[in-house]
């Protein structure tokens, strides 16, 4: 009980430790407001902007969530793809590493010749980031079932569809949620991302225009809705994979009682 009660209370105990010496340093002028404006100053944002925040909160919503439900789409297809033939695991996977290592801002000017500045702009840019995730968890994740299961399953005159329903996916959605998981916190900075290359809304904007008019403030505003945002995806996609994995993490919880015990 006190292992469990203190991942609750240390991670609090040390954010409100920040916040004292962050309100300490911006009250006695240690650092100048513009640079570091104090959580009383942030707060009052809320305050006075709650509908512009709103407006600019409900297109990075949309765009994250769209994105990410098409990465995870063509994640899944792709996996399921390069699993069951090679010859496609060997075209396809080295693009998907690829895919990685271009930097957003380098094709930006293509991003807007082909969708221009509106929203489909920014799901793609939030696709091209969460998809990779997604499709190597999911395909690792069936590399990794056992081949005597397998075979076992095909002694009993199982199909290959029953072999994947009853042993492949079960099998491999653990390593799935963890591809869909961190896919879900990029989704929210992948949207932020493709707001700045233009548009007329979004959070990416606020935190643009913010930044061009100095208003640190509402640049700190911006950055703590964007954190919330992605632990509110994070959280969803966490809360999903406990419903439909709630025997592992049972076992897990009975392997850590009997491993306190002795």
């Amino acid at each position: 009980m006190k292992k469990n009660a203190s991942q609750y209370y240390l991670p609090i105990l040390f954010f409100i430790v920040i916040i004292l010496i962050w309100q300490y340093l911006s009250s006695r002028t240690v650092v100048a407001f513009w640079i570091l404006p104090s959580p009383k100053e942030v707060i009052q944002v809320f305050k006075e902007f709650p509908e512009l925040i709103w407006s600019h909160m409900k297109p990075t919503i949309i765009e994250s969530v769209s994105g990410l439900l098409l990465a995870t789409i063509l994640g899944v297809l792709t996996a399921l793809a390069m699993h069951s033939s090679k010859i496609i695991k060997q075209i396809f996977y080295p693009y998907l590493v690829v895919s990685q290592t271009i930097p957003i801002i380098a094709v930006a000017p293509l991003i807007v010749l082909w969708f221009g500045y509106g929203i489909p702009a920014k799901i793609f840019v939030v696709v091209l980031m969460c998809f990779f995730p997604i499709a190597l968890g999911l395909y690792d994740g069936l590399k990794q079932v056992s081949q005597e299961q397998i075979r076992l399953l095909k002694s009993m005159g199982a199909s290959d569809w029953k072999i994947y329903r009853y042993l492949k996916i079960p099998a491999s959605l653990p390593a799935f949620f963890t591809g869909l998981k961190l896919a879900a916190t990029y989704s929210v900075m992948a949207a932020v991302i493709g707001e700045w290359l233009g548009g007329n809304a979004g959070l990416g904007i606020y935190l643009t225009r913010s930044t061009k008019s100095f208003r640190t403030a509402s640049v700190f505003a911006a950055i703590i809705v964007i954190i919330l945002l992605s632990l509110a995806m994070f959280g969803i996609v966490a809360l999903i994979d406990r419903i439909l994995l709630s025997w592992q993490y049972k076992k897990i919880e009975e392997y850590e009682d009997i491993s306190s015990f002795n």
